[in-house]
C-alpha cells in the first residue's frame, strides 16, 4: 500500500466520489502516488470519463505552481485561523480566493492581480472592476 496506506486511500477515494457528484473534470492531473495508482481510485475517474494524467516518475516541478498556491493559502489563511466547522473553513478560504485573484499583487505577475492579467484590458463579459466571485467549487478554472 505504500506510505498513504489502506485507510488514506479510502479517504481520498470517498472524498473524490463525492467531488465527483458535484462537477465531473474532463482531465484530472496527479502525481504517481500510490494513492492516485490505486486501481479503485483510476477505476471511479474512469467510470465519470474523466481522462488520467500522471506527471513522470520524479518530475517534481510539474506541481510547482499548485504546491506554491497551497503554500500561500496555508501560511496566508489556513495558520493564521482556527477554523472550528467546515463551513467556517468553506467561508474562509471561499474569501481568501477571492482576495488571491481580485485584490492581492503577485511578485510573479509584475505585482498586477491574477485577475487584471486574465482579463487585461480586454472587453469581456467580466469588467475589470468586476471581482470574480470566488468559492472552492469554481476554484481549479479562477486560479491563475
Amino acid at each position: 500500500m505504500g506510505a498513504v496506506g489502506y485507510h488514506g486511500i479510502r479517504l481520498l477515494h470517498h472524498g473524490m466520489e463525492r467531488a465527483l457528484h458535484g462537477a465531473v473534470p474532463a482531465i484530472a492531473n496527479m502525481d504517481q502516488g500510490s494513492q492516485f495508482t490505486d486501481r479503485r481510485f483510476t477505476g471511479l475517474l474512469a467510470q465519470y470519463g474523466t481522462q488520467i494524467s500522471m506527471d513522470g516518475r520524479g518530475r517534481c516541478m510539474d506541481n510547482i505552481f499548485t504546491e506554491r498556491l497551497w503554500r500561500t493559502v496555508k501560511y496566508e489563511e489556513v495558520y493564521l485561523k482556527s477554523y472550528r466547522t467546515i463551513e467556517e473553513a468553506r467561508v474562509n478560504l471561499s474569501a481568501y480566493f477571492a482576495f488571491y485573484n481580485n485584490q492581492r499583487r503577485h511578485q510573479s505577475l509584475d505585482y498586477r492581480t491574477p485577475h487584471k492579467v486574465y482579463y487585461g484590458n480586454k472587453k469581456s463579459a467580466v469588467a475589470d472592476t468586476t471581482l470574480i466571485p470566488m468559492t472552492l467549487s469554481n476554484l481549479s478554472t479562477m486560479v491563475v
